[in-house]
């Protein structure tokens, strides 16, 4: 079996920070169907074009998407081919849920 490495442990980090957040979570879901700009994107998610500018920014940091300049504008893909198909594969996870230990109120951390 193979132990993590420091740098594995940093790329689950980034993305679950990524993921923890239900606007990003939509983003990487939507650009694992096609790349796209970000006012589009804005305007596909019903949020405004600067909270969809700054959650960008932090997908960016998280290295998990590309910004690729088209003229004067830029459009945005997944990072690296392998989160389409992680994404792909979370979506068919079954988790059951306890209602008491998910959300900000968790006391299972504690």
């Amino acid at each position: 079996m193979e132990t993590a490495t420091l740098t594995h442990t940093a790329a689950l980090v980034r993305l679950g920070h990524a993921m923890s957040d239900g606007t990003r979570a939509r983003i990487l879901l939507a650009l694992r169907e096609a790349p796209a700009y970000p006012s589009d994107l804005a305007d596909a998610l019903g949020v405004s074009r600067q909270v969809m500018s700054n959650q960008l920014a932090c997908l960016r940091g998280c290295g998990l998407v590309e910004p690729i300049p088209d003229g004067r504008r830029t459009w945005y893909r997944l990072a690296d081919p392998h989160l389409t198909q992680a994404l792909n594969d979370m979506l068919q996870l079954v988790l059951v849920v306890d209602p008491e230990c998910c959300g900000p109120d968790c006391a299972c951390g504690r």
